[in-house]
C-alpha cells in the first residue's frame, strides 16, 4: 500500500465512520491550495465549509496564533485576560451590536443561542414557564447536537437520536405565509440560515429575509440568524442578511471567525437579549479563550478591509455566469448561490453528485456533494481568477464526460 492507502486503512479502522471523506489524504495547504501525502495538488474549492474564507495558511492569522503561543493560551473564564475585552467590542462592533457571548463551535453557539432565546422569552417577553416555541426552517443544519437535531428534516442527521427535544415548529423556507401562521404568544424566536447551505445553497426568495425581519419586530419575536456558514465575507457582504438590508436580533457566528486555525463561535446581540445571563447560568471551558480571541482579532481586522467582501462579490459573478451557462446542457439542472457560493444540482445521467466529486478529485479539484445530487462550491476567497478558471474548466471537462 502506499501513503494514501495506508492512512485511510489505518483511518477506517480505527476513527468512527461519521464521515465518508473523498480517498485524498492532505498533508499541506497554502492559500487555496493542498497538497497530499503523495505529493500531488489539489485545488481547494470547499475551503472548510467556508471556516478557510481567508485561505490555507494566512500569514496574518498564523502571526497572531504565534504571538498569542508564545503568551497565553487558556485562562478559562474563571479570570479575565488581556485579549478578551477587545475580541468582544471589536466583534460587537463589527454586527452593530452591544455584546458578545463567545463559544468555540457552531453547534455550541446555536445551542447558545436557543438558550437565549428561550431566556429572553421568560424573563423578557412573559412567555408561561416551558412554554417557549422557537420556529425553524425545512432543509435547515445547524448543527449536531441532540437538540438541534431534533428540529432537522433531514433523516441521516436525525434518525436514531430520539427522544427528541420539544419546543420547536418547523415550516417551509421561504414561505412567508406559513411563519406568519404559526408564530404564536408563546414564540421567542425564528431560527434561520439566510442561505440554506448544507441544502445545497438555498437562497430564499427575494424580500423574504426582510418580510421574516418585518413580522418578529410587529410580533415581539427574536430574530436569530444563522450566519455560521454564510457571512465574513463569503456571499461578498460581512453577512448575508446584508443583501436585503437587514439586521436580525441575534447573529451566530463560527467557522470563519477562526479563520480555520482554531476554532470560534459567538452569539452578538444587543444588551436587552443578552443581558438576560447572570453568572453561572451558561458556560464553556474554552470559549473566548486568549488565541482564540487573537485570531478572532485578526479576522475582523481583515474583514475591515473590505477586501474579501469585493473579491466575493467580483469573482462571485464570474463564478455564476461560468456555472449559469452550463444549465440546459444536460449536464447541470439548476445553479444556486451567492457570492463565492455556489449549489450546482448535477443531471442523473451523469451520476450522483458524489460521482462526479471523485472525478474532480481525480483531476485535481476537491469539491463536496450533498443530498445525492448537488455539489457545493465555496472556494477560499484568496483564490485568484486564474485558478478559479482552472477549476472551472475541469468541471467541464467531467461534465462533458
Amino acid at each position: 500500500m502506499n501513503a494514501t492507502e495506508r492512512s485511510i486503512a489505518a483511518a477506517e479502522a480505527h476513527g468512527a465512520h461519521n464521515y465518508h471523506p473523498l480517498p485524498v489524504v492532505v498533508a499541506t495547504a497554502e492559500g487555496a491550495w493542498m497538497t497530499d501525502v503523495e505529493g500531488r495538488r489539489y485545488l481547494d474549492m470547499l475551503a472548510g465549509y467556508s471556516a478557510l474564507n481567508f485561505g490555507h495558511g494566512n500569514r496574518r492569522l498564523l502571526d497572531a496564533a504565534k504571538a498569542q503561543l508564545e503568551r497565553v493560551t487558556l485562562t478559562s473564564r474563571a479570570f479575565h485576560h488581556d485579549r478578551y475585552a477587545e475580541f468582544c467590542t471589536e466583534l460587537a462592533a463589527l454586527c452593530g451590536k452591544d455584546m458578545v457571548l463567545p463559544m468555540n463551535t457552531g453547534a455550541e453557539a446555536i445551542e447558545t443561542a436557543v438558550k437565549t432565546a428561550r431566556k429572553w422569552g421568560y424573563r423578557v417577553k412573559g412567555v408561561p414557564d416551558g412554554r417557549a416555541k422557537i420556529i425553524v426552517a425545512d432543509n435547515n443544519f445547524h448543527g449536531r447536537t441532540t437538540t438541534i437535531v431534533s428540529f432537522s428534516t433531514d433523516p441521516e442527521a436525525r434518525a436514531d437520536y430520539g427522544p427528541y427535544t420539544p419546543g420547536f415548529e418547523i415550516v417551509p423556507y421561504g414561505d412567508l405565509a406559513a411563519l406568519e401562521a404559526a408564530v404564536d404568544e408563546n414564540t421567542v424566536a425564528v431560527l434561520l440560515e439566510p442561505i440554506q447551505g448544507e441544502a445545497g445553497v438555498l437562497v430564499p426568495p427575494p424580500g423574504y429575509l426582510s418580510g421574516v425581519r418585518r413580522l418578529t419586530a410587529e410580533r415581539n419575536v427574536l430574530f436569530v440568524a444563522d450566519e455560521i456558514q454564510s457571512a465574513l465575507g463569503r456571499t461578498g457582504s460581512t453577512f448575508a442578511c446584508e443583501h436585503e438590508d437587514v439586521v436580525p436580533d441575534v447573529y451566530v457566528l463560527g467557522k470563519a471567525l477562526g479563520g480555520g486555525v482554531v476554532p470560534v463561535s459567538a452569539v452578538v446581540a444587543d444588551r436587552d437579549v443578552l443581558g438576560v445571563f447572570r453568572p453561572g447560568e451558561h458556560g464553556s471551558t474554552f470559549g473566548g479563550n486568549p488565541l482564540a480571541c487573537a485570531v478572532a482579532l485578526e479576522v475582523i481586522a481583515i474583514l475591515k478591509t473590505g477586501e474579501y467582501q469585493e473579491r466575493a462579490t467580483r469573482l462571485g459573478e464570474h463564478l455564476h455566469h461560468e456555472l449559469g451557462l452550463l444549465v440546459g446542457t444536460g449536464a447541470v439542472e439548476a445553479v444556486r448561490g451567492r457570492g463565492l457560493w455556489a449549489g450546482v444540482d448535477i443531471a442523473p445521467s451523469l451520476g450522483t453528485a458524489r460521482e462526479v466529486s471523485e472525478r474532480l478529485m481525480e483531476r485535481g479539484v476537491l469539491v463536496k456533494d450533498t443530498h445525492g445530487s448537488t455539489i457545493r462550491i465555496a472556494p477560499p476567497l484568496v483564490i485568484s481568477k486564474e485558478d478559479l478558471d482552472w477549476g472551472l474548466e475541469r468541471l467541464r471537462a467531467v461534465l462533458a464526460g
